[in-house]
């Protein structure tokens, strides 16, 4: 059996291959991070994305699935919605959870790239 295109492809991608991916890409925060975020004028991250080096979002295919492995039975949660155009070299699409290519932005979120927020 072959090589998955994600397992043969490098761990991280630039800009350049970013192009591809979807545009609109999600965040999963606690409301209250998010209002703080808002009061800073910028969002630095949750304690995981600190931790990692980067902020860590989904594709709109990705994220169900990362609300329930990572945020099951917890309320007071916005889903956030970014214009990742905006985001220039900072994101990277990079290989994760089972092969697929997840976006991560390696400087803190600017939030003139949000689109919504609910």
């Amino acid at each position: 059996m072959g090589k998955s295109r994600a397992s043969s492809l490098p761990r991280s991608f630039g800009s350049d291959y970013s192009a591809g991916m979807s545009q609109i890409i999600y965040k999963i925060a606690p409301e209250a991070l998010w209002r703080e975020a808002q009061k800073n004028g910028r969002f630095t991250g949750a304690p995981i994305d600190i931790a990692d080096g980067f902020i860590h979002f989904s594709t709109a295919a990705q994220v169900r699935e990362t609300a329930a492995k990572h945020f099951a039975g917890q309320t007071g949660l916005l889903l956030i919605a970014i214009d990742g155009k905006k985001l220039g070299g900072a994101l990277k699409y990079e290989v994760s959870r089972g092969g697929a290519l997840f976006p991560h932005l390696y400087a803190p979120l600017a939030l003139d790239a949000v689109l919504w927020v609910k």
